[in-house]
């Protein structure tokens, strides 16, 4: 299996097969419209900007898992996004990365690259010490872990890099750059 088996629905309704993706780098984000990381849509769209004619392609996934920060529907999401962040990447349904009801990309993505911590500093402590009350057991664990977990997946479809919402944005553009 790889990340070209999936496809995924667009806010629109229509369908995205990921092997149109085949030779991109793809830089695929769990997102939402009232997080403390929604300022990421800024730094994303930048990326998109830069590198989408060179090969980028970003597989925005907003997600009301955690704490329900995406509501509203799709269009009201899309709404919101071009509005504040001015984002010209397309925006897949509204869907789950975690449980039952994932989506096979999430359930797949989170097997190649499982949770490997928050990193250090305040933001990091905050969100351990967050995610402790939830589940005392998540650091063992490959869930999506909040809003704005990233993957990036190189030109061959192979899953290089996570990161979490805790880290900084630079290190993903740094991450794109390399493999663009």
């Amino acid at each position: 299996m790889s990340v070209y088996d999936f496809k995924l629905v667009t806010g629109e309704g229509q369908e995205v097969d990921l092997a149109a993706c085949k030779g991109k780098v793809l830089l695929i984000v769990n997102t939402a419209t009232g997080c403390g990381f929604t300022p990421h849509y800024e730094a994303i769209e930048k990326l998109y900007e830069e590198y989408h004619d060179k090969g980028l392609e970003v597989i925005d996934v907003p997600c009301n898992q955690f704490y329900g920060q995406t509501p509203g529907t799709d269009e009201e999401i899309h709404q919101f996004c071009t509005l504040h962040y001015n984002t010209m990447f397309p925006q897949m349904k509204k869907s789950d990365v975690n449980g039952e009801n994932a989506l096979p990309l999430f359930t797949w993505l989170k097997s190649q690259k499982g949770f490997e911590g928050f990193g250090e500093g305040e933001l990091a402590e905050k969100m351990n010490g967050l995610l402790s009350t939830i589940d005392p057991d998540f650091r063992n664990n490959p869930d999506i872990k909040w809003n704005f977990t990233k993957f990036v997946v190189d030109r061959e479809g192979n899953v290089v890099a996570r990161f979490e919402p805790t880290a900084d944005m630079s290190q993903v553009a740094a991450c794109v750059a390399s493999l663009i």
